[in-house]
Order: C-alpha cells, then sequence, then structure tokens
C-alpha cells in the first residue's frame, strides 16, 4: 500500500496524530478507538507497509512510533506538487491581470 493510500482512512490518519507526540505500544492505541485490537492491527500493518509507521519489539509489546522516512518522502511529493502549481497559478494571475487590463483599454471605436 501506497503512503497516500494509507492515509485514506481517517483511522489510520488518527494513528499518525496520536503517534506524533512520541512512540506508543500497540494496546496503547488500540485503546483509543472503538474498534477491535486486530482492527487495530490491521490499520498498523497498512501503515507501517506504506513506510509511515516502524514498530519495535519490546519483550511481547509492539511499539509504533512515525517513519520519518515515509513522511520525508510524502513532503517531497508536497513540495514538489506546491513548487509546479506555484509557478502555474502566477502564470495564471498575469494572465488575468494582463486580460483585465486589455479590457479596461478602450479601442478606437469603443471611446467615450
Amino acid at each position: 500500500m501506497d503512503s497516500f493510500s494509507a492515509l485514506s482512512d481517517p483511522t489510520r490518519r488518527r494513528i499518525l496524530a496520536l503517534l506524533g507526540p512520541g512512540e506508543q505500544p500497540a494496546g496503547a492505541i488500540a485503546a483509543q478507538f472503538d474498534l477491535s485490537a486486530p482492527a487495530i492491527s490491521q490499520h498498523l500493518k497498512a501503515l507501517r507497509e506504506a513506510g509511515l509507521v516502524r514498530v519495535r519489539v519490546d519483550g511481547q509489546r509492539r511499539i509504533y512510533s512515525l517513519d520519518p522516512t515515509g513522511l520525508a518522502e510524502m513532503d517531497d511529493w508536497f513540495a514538489n506538487m506546491r513548487q509546479f502549481w506555484s509557478s502555474r497559478l502566477d502564470d495564471l494571475e498575469r494572465a488575468l491581470r494582463e486580460e483585465d487590463g486589455r479590457r479596461k483599454t478602450p479601442t478606437k471605436g469603443n471611446r467615450k
């Protein structure tokens, strides 16, 4: 599952928000939801496979944390999109101003 597919689910987005302040055991994450532990486990698996969280084993506990690598990849993608759209929107703004300027300039047959 890719990062964006993983984030399409509101439960997964909420899990990421819960992990923002720091790592948490799977049980503490599951306790925040009205879902079964196996359902949360599947969400955590999807986030792990997407590279958005990582897990470490501490005895019988699974401790989850955000994976900065996966998040950095998404941030890079967003930065590219911001740059792409910023230049396109600047071009559009320039074109609209030019069009507006042409409309305001009276032509020979249109002078008052």
